[in-house]
């Protein structure tokens, strides 16, 4: 009797590494397979926001807490600048993720081709799934 084995799972960056990653940094090749599917599977643009939100963190922190002046005020420009910056990690989403990707060794251009061969899969098992019918050019109306 043959059994099976699962697949190794892709080895995931330890948190100092992924602090680093965060941040702009590389990380060693080994983690490679890691980073492109930390930017092409689904909720990409959740783990974005989430990189952006911990790039950040130390400017709204010293903000709140090194600034002078009254908390209102504080406040006002921590949640100010966090919106600018997010604004700005969002219009910049698509490269930074292909910049990662570049720096883990991959072509440019192939977290962009990924995501959109996935989202054509999916496209099309949506299709058929709601057509059943037409499943391998069954039911045509010629």
């Amino acid at each position: 009797m043959r059994t099976q084995h699962a697949a190794p799972a892709t080895p995931r960056p330890t948190p100092l590494q992924w602090l680093r990653y965060a941040f702009g940094g590389g990380l060693p090749r080994s983690l490679a397979p890691w980073v492109l599917s930390d930017t092409t599977r689904p909720g990409w643009v959740r783990r974005h926001v989430t990189r952006s939100l911990v790039q950040l963190s130390p400017l709204v922190v010293i903000c709140l807490v090194a600034v002078p002046v009254g908390m209102g005020y504080r406040l006002t420009a921590a949640f100010g600048g966090l919106m600018v910056g997010l604004m700005y990690s969002l219009a910049f989403m698509v490269e930074t993720t292909e910049h990662r990707v570049a720096k883990a060794g991959y072509p440019a251009g192939t977290a962009a081709r990924l995501r959109e061969e996935r989202t054509e899969q999916a496209r099309a098992a949506r299709a058929e799934q709601r057509h059943a019918y037409r499943v391998g050019g069954a039911g045509s109306f010629d």
